[in-house]
Parts: structure tokens; sequence; C-alpha cells
């Protein structure tokens, strides 16, 4: 079916290996197929087999590898791409002094076990789950839905395997005895948007959100552009509008509730303090019962002066005639005769004191399977309003049959289960090459939400397949963990090709400019959450602790007035005025505008790959900012604090850049230094220093 060519696609970007013309469909569609890494004329570059494909199309190009890159530079590298912070001095000295021949593999599996691995990697999956702590549209109130991302921050770390991770996702709340943890982890489909304006069609933006998740589930599970498909047959791909909605009858039959979210520990101090509550509430129910009799004749004795003492709404309510007086006017005025006596205000403060000592339990978003399935059918043209032909839960035919069993309807269950199943064509591939994408800058696939048609062919077909089954298990890969993440970013992290210097040859001689063969690394613009840690990192006040409802660091006055709802901006004090960027509370339609200046996702859809401008904005928010003010005025004070008279540009340096000062460097910086010291005090001509190291190209790349 479909037996559209890649040809075209091949003769236009040339550096790719065009499948036999025998086969028919398109290459994304078929089975991964394991190949041995080919021989390479310089053997001795090999680290590992990505390199051995890498290597073989550069020879064939008549090209070589970049140096390695310098161990700085290196472990900066790494400790960006695997944690998001910057190496502290300590780490960097005990790397650069390590006489170990495996002391960068030491230091990545320090990295890939340390607990900011699933913060940093969890940033990019929230991303592609378009998460958000608020609900979108006008109103865009606020949410909680921050336990699931703990969650995948936890599932990261503990490196669960793949399928689990991705099952849990889509069905948690199906599997047998489900867990807690399960169920919350179903709020990946509950980051779509909710809609609380007046006179709306719950069921128009019901199946709205059913629709967000059919085309999140294409876009990060099995990178097909499933979307295309809502109103039509697809124009490219082989997907029918039928098979689009046979995909949204699974996601039609669930209920979104929330769920109660705590640690178990949080559960047993409720639990804890409902056991000491109890007996209090019955005491004092037993004396205000006690009391009751003498509400009448306490009334009635009452003087002017002794009225007003009471409390302004019980004299309001004593105001009234009795017979007059609502059930709820009556129990207010009751609770002001009963505070007149001492015991039962002595009861009625423990058991305040009590309630007030219990744990703030947090609720998260899930998805829940409905008892009754609804029914589900094609829209014609994709509108709600025009029911055509009825639709069972199924899968596209381009794509191998699903199996469910017993003979009921297909589930999520069943749907997560496909999805995950290590001979799927693409998820694996999806997968892998999203990884790529993040530690190479470019996916082997250049389109990473398109593995269609219209899609970019892979650069590297056999590496990407090699990749997939070495990831998945499947051919004659004897891997020991399927699906750990964290063996594959080891893999692609120690491997030469991951190692080599970003420096980039003459443009105009270079023969692959676009570095599509790898030649070299790439330099990456760090994302807006990381820029800040890094600054956070440098100045000393980053706060390290994981999780917890976000928080709301400094932003500019008039943010929080520009969405239809004005929303207050408290911000934060303490340690959490400095936890990292991805604690940061996010707001759809007012974010948080150092975030949006570094090109932060908008959370409406979802987002694998962030953009990577270069704007005067950018400048001019890291040198005038309030919030990165704060930071340059931590660094300059932990400069003074910290560092010996002597050494404190070095110092700054280090603490900034991850290197020493080269001496042009010092010599420029000193001559600032000096000029800034003539015009104020001390402090502030470090905090101009500061400023400037902040802002400097080289703080916010990753080389």
């Amino acid at each position: 079916m479909f037996p559209v060519r890649c040809a075209l696609l091949a003769a236009t970007f040339g550096w790719w290996t065009v499948l036999p013309a025998s086969d028919s469909l398109h290459w994304a569609f078929q089975p991964p197929v394991r190949g041995m890494p080919p021989r390479v004329r310089q053997a001795g570059w090999v680290r590992n087999p990505v390199d051995a494909f890498i290597l073989h199309r550069l020879e064939e190009d008549s090209l070589s590898p970049s140096a390695t890159a310098n161990p700085a530079t290196l472990i900066r590298r790494v400790a960006l791409d695997l944690t998001g912070l910057p190496p502290t001095v300590e780490d960097l000295e005990a790397f650069l002094q390590d006489p170990r021949p495996d002391a960068y593999e030491r230091a990545v599996d320090r990295m890939l076990a340390s607990p900011h691995f699933g913060e940093r990697w969890g940033r990019h999956w929230l991303d592609a789950a378009r998460y958000a702590d608020s609900n979108g549209y006008s109103i865009d109130a606020p949410r909680s839905l921050w336990p699931w991302r703990d969650w995948v921050v936890a599932a990261l770390n503990r490196d669960q395997p793949y399928a689990e991770f991705l099952t849990d996702q889509l069905a948690g709340d199906l599997l047998e005895n489900a867990t807690r943890e399960q169920q919350v982890a179903t709020g990946f489909h509950r980051n779509t948007q909710i809609n609380e304006e007046g006179g709306i069609d719950p069921e128009q933006f019901r199946i709205e959100s059913v629709l967000d998740r059919v085309n999140t589930t294409g876009t990060v599970f099995l990178g097909l552009t499933v979307a295309c498909a809502q109103c039509h047959d697809h124009k490219f791909d082989p997907l029918s509008q039928r098979e689009y909605f046979q995909l949204y009858a699974f996601f039609n039959n669930q209920d979104e509730p929330s769920l109660e979210a705590a640690s178990p520990e949080q559960f047993a101090a409720r639990d804890a303090v409902g056991a000491m509550t109890r007996p209090l509430e019955g005491r004092l129910q037993a004396r205000a019962a006690e009391l009751a009799p003498g509400f009448e004749s306490w009334e009635s004795t009452l003087t002017p002066a002794t009225r007003e003492s009471l409390p302004l709404e019980v004299r309001n309510v004593l105001g009234l005639r009795p017979e007059h007086r609502t059930a709820r006017q009556r129990e207010t005025a009751l609770q002001g005769y009963y505070a007149t006596d001492d015991g039962y205000r002595r009861l009625r403060d423990q058991l305040r004191d009590a309630r007030q000592s219990a744990p703030v339990i947090p609720t998260t978003l899930v998805l829940q399977e409905r008892a009754e399935p609804r029914s589900s059918v094609v829209f014609i043209k994709g509108d709600f309003t025009r029911p055509g032909d009825p639709v069972q839960p199924g899968t596209p035919a381009v794509l191998p049959p699903l199996t469910a069993d017993g003979d009921f309807a297909p589930n999520r269950l069943d749907l997560a289960r496909w999805i995950a199943d290590p001979e799927h064509p693409l998820t694996a591939r999806v997968l892998v090459n999203r990884v790529w994408q993040q530690l190479f800058g470019r996916g082997l696939v250049e389109t990473e939400n398109d593995f269609g048609i219209q899609g970019a062919p892979p650069s590297h077909p056999e590496l990407l397949d090699w990749l997939a089954t070495e990831f998945s298990g499947t051919g004659s890969a004897a891997t020991p963990t399927p699906g750990s993440l964290k063996r594959l970013i080891r893999l692609l992290v120690t491997s030469a090709t991951y190692r080599q210097s970003s420096d980039v040859p003459d443009a105009a001689t270079a023969p692959d400019p676009l570095n599509r063969l790898l030649g070299r690394q790439s330099r990456l613009r760090l994302e807006g959450e990381v820029i800040r840690d890094v600054a956070l990192a440098a100045s000393g006040q980053l706060d390290r602790r994981l999780g917890g409802p976000p928080v709301f660091p400094p932003q500019p006055d008039g943010v929080m007035a520009m969405g239809q709802s004005r929303r207050e901006w408290k911000t934060s004090e303490g340690g959490d005025r400095f936890r990292r960027g991805l604690y940061t509370f996010r707001w759809r339609a007012t974010p948080h505008p150092a975030l949006t200046v570094f090109d932060g996702p908008d959370a409406f859809s979802a987002c694998t790959r962030r953009l990577k401008s270069n704007t005067p904005l950018q400048s001019l928010t890291l040198l005038n900012d309030a919030a990165f003010l704060e930071l340059a005025e931590g660094l300059a004070e932990r400069v003074l604090r910290e560092a010996p008279e002597a050494t404190r540009l070095n110092a700054a340096f280090l603490w900034t850049l991850g290197r020493p000062p080269e001496s042009a460097e010092t010599a420029r910086l000193q001559q600032l230094l000096d000029a800034e010291r003539q015009a104020g005090d001390e402090r502030m001509a470090w905090i101009t220093v500061a400023r400037v190291l902040l802002n400097l190209d080289e703080t916010i790349t990753r080389e």
C-alpha cells in the first residue's frame, strides 16, 4: 500500500542511503533491521559501535572526525546534558586529576545516578506532554498536576523500563491492582486544556481534549502526524480518517477525576491526626449538648455591654427575632453562646490546633475508565456536530495488528501494550531518535515528530535501526536491560562521536557545513530553565531539593495583567525562590517571560523539539531582568565571601564557565573591575563583573 518512494527526498538529501527499489513500504513502517557495525579504516578512533556507523559514513565522503574536546569542556558538556547543571569546582578538579583511563566513564555513571538526572530528562518529557500548572483558555485557572511531574522525575531516576513508563502513563489505571503511583502516571493525558468559560458546550471541549490525546499519542510515541487525518484521510501517510477515529475510540471512554497523591508518610500523618481529633470532636459535641438548653436564658439576660463584647456576626444574628433566624444563623448564635464557656473554648482550641497539624494532602488529575463506554463515531469533516459511521477501537492497518485479550473491544491498556511492543516499528526508533536529538542537536531523523512519508529520511538509517534494536532488545541484540534510557544515554555519551570538539571549521571550505554527518559536536544554546539553573549554581544560591508544589521566582511587574483573568504571582521566599526552573509555576496564558524569551514551549500542544533562537532581547534579559540581577548580586557576594582577593576573578570564571580564564580574559575583566571600582564600591564593581559573566555566550551554551 502507498508505494511512495523516498527517492526524491533521497536525492534532495544526498547523504541518505536509499532503500532498495523493491521495498514498496515506507522505511519507518518496516521493522528495524539490526546490522553489524561496519568496518572502518580509523578503527582506533572507535569507542563503541555508534562510532563505527558514524565514522563509516564520514570515510565514505573522505572526511575525518574532529579531535576530542578538552577535558573541562567535555565534563561541563556531559553534566549539562545529563543533569542540567554545571559541574561543581570540586567535581571538575576531581575529574581533571583522575589518572584512571575510565575517569570519564566513572563521571558519567555518577551523573546518571544523580537525582538531578530525572529533573533534566523529565523536562524533555514534560515538553512533549504539554505540561503546565494552569488550565488554559481565557480563564486559565490554576490546577494541581505537579504530582504527575514528580512521578516522571522519579520514574526516570529509577530508570523504569520504557515499556512500563509508557504503559503507566497511557493506561496505568487499567493495570491489575493498579497502585496509586500508576494512577498518578495517567496524568500524562490530563495535561489537556480545560475550558471554564460560561456558556460553552461542555461536550465540545471534552471532545477537544480527546482529540488532543489522540494527536499527542501519535506525536510523542509514534512520531506520526495523525492529527492530519481528523478531517479527512491523511494526504501523504497511509492513515485514513476512519483509522483516526478508531484511535479516538480508545480515549473516548474515560472520566477525569482528581486523586489524592500523597506519600505514605503523609497519609499516615493524616490518619494519626484523625485518631487524635475524633475523641476531641466527641467531647466537644457532648459539651455543646450540655450547654444548648441554656441558650435562651443566656440570650434573655445579655446586657448591652456583654452584647458589644460578642463577635459582630453573633451580634447581627441576636438582633433578629428568633423566629426569623435561619438554621445557619441559629448555629452562629449558638457558637457565640458556647464560646462563653471556658471548657468549650479549651476543647475547641485543642481541636483547631490538632486539625492544623494535619498535612495538606495534594491532589492530581488522572484518567479513569468508565464502566459504561461511550459510543464513538467518525466526525464528518472533523466536526463533532456531524456524526458519521460508528467505529470501534483499532489501530492503523499499515502498522502491526493489535491483539486484545478476550472477546471484548480493546481498551487503552491494549493500545499501550501495542505501542510498547518491542517489535513495533516506530516506538523505539522515535525514542532513540529523540534522545540522539537532545545529545547532538539534531535527530538522525531531523523531523523528529514526523516519521511519515513527508518527513526527512534518516541521515544514518543503519545506525538508527541498530540503536532501536539495541534499546528494545529485539533482533540479535543481547540487551541486558531492554528499555533502559540510562543505558542508551550512557552508550551515546561515552562514544567518541559525542566527545568530539564542537569547533566549527571555515564554513566556506567545510564539506559538511550543517554537520549532518556528525564530524564534530554541536554547540547548543541552553534552554531557559537551564540558563537560570546555571546562574543559580554559579551564585551559590541553588536550592537542590526535588519535587513539591511549583514555586514563584521573581518576574517583572505587570506580567499577570496580560491574561483575561488577572492572577496573583506572589514571589516565593527562602529556598523556594531559588529552586530549579523545572519547578517554576507555568501559566499557559501568562508564562514567565524569562522562559518565553528563551523559546520555552507554550504547553498547548506537544513540543518534541525546542527552537534555538538568538535575539538581543535574550541578552537584555540576562543583563537587566530582576531575577538575573539578583543572581548576579549573589555571585558577586559569593566571590567576596568565599574567594581570596588574589584569586577572585579565577573563582568567578570557574563557577560560571567551568574553566579558568585565559590571560587576555583576565586582563579585560580586571580592566572592567578597576573602572567600576572608581565609580562605586567594591560590591557594586563585582556585581557588574558578575552581570558580564552571566551574559557571556559561553555561559548559556553547551559547547
